[in-house]
């Protein structure tokens, strides 16, 4: 019993002396690409998504661009203007979609 209580006693030291984890994450820095457009995407995706993951999509139709931001806009409550989702569907599309066939 008196070994248990000693290695308690030990255990909560090194816990109180113990700095706390910190956790820095990287500055992220936007990188779409710089065309019309650009700052409905920079301003209306950047709020839940990183440029990394806008940026990484498959090339998409501007069909699927435009089903993707009605998507974000009805199913997830994306605060995106309906002036400002069809500018952002052209950039998208412009910019990271796929080359008509």
């Amino acid at each position: 019993m008196k070994q248990y209580i000693l290695l308690l006693t030990l255990a909560l030291g090194v816990c109180a002396t113990a700095a706390p984890l910190r956790i820095e994450l990287p500055q992220e820095t936007p990188s779409f690409k710089q065309a019309a457009g650009v700052e409905v995407a920079l301003q209306r995706c950047l709020v839940c998504h990183s440029s990394e993951y806008m940026t990484t999509q498959p090339p998409l139709s501007s069909a699927a661009w435009k089903a993707s931001v009605e998507k974000m806009r009805a199913k997830f409550g994306a605060q995106i203007p309906p002036e400002q989702a069809e500018a952002l569907v052209e950039y998208l599309a412009r910019n990271y979609g796929a080359a008509p066939r």
